[in-house]
């Protein structure tokens, strides 16, 4: 079973979480269906190019302003520079970005996050709203928001 799927068009956001995931020890937790993945990541780009979707997940990710996609999803989790989204860029400082989560979000294993800012270490040549998708994804799976700081090596 996939416990997540990223769309993406060169972005890197596949690779992020991959890396940290890897950093902690792999996913912690298990998904709980074996006919769809418990999260789609969409990217920027692949929303933008209207890659194709898979037909249904538990949870979505996707940017601002994507628009309505055909995929059936229980719950979705928007980012972007846009107060209305649900992971947003609140400032940056240098290599650090400032992530504001808006409203609490459930997580694929069912713990709850609570409203926060939180920064982000943004790689170099990594992009602000793919690095801001990477956190929110791994959000979604279960990394504690103090993590998303640390170094990944």
């Amino acid at each position: 079973m996939e416990c997540f799927q990223v769309l993406e068009a060169g972005e890197g956001i596949e690779r992020a979480i991959l890396r940290r995931l890897a950093a902690r020890g792999g996913l912690r937790g298990r998904c709980a269906s074996v006919s769809h993945p418990a999260l789609v990541v969409v990217s920027p780009r692949a929303a933008a190019a209207g890659i194709p979707l898979p037909r249904q997940c538990r949870t979505v990710l996707l940017p601002g302003g994507a628009g309505s996609l055909p995929l059936r999803a229980a719950s979705a989790v928007s980012y972007g520079a846009s107060p209305r989204d649900s992971l947003t860029l609140s400032s940056r400082e240098g290599d650090t970005l400032w992530a504001a989560l808006q409203r609490e979000l459930v997580t694929v294993d069912g713990r709850v996050v609570e409203r926060q800012e939180f920064p982000l270490r943004l790689e170099p040549g990594a992009g602000e709203l793919p690095s801001l998708a990477a956190a929110g994804a791994l959000l979604l799976l279960g990394v504690p928001p103090e993590e998303l700081s640390r170094p990944d090596s």
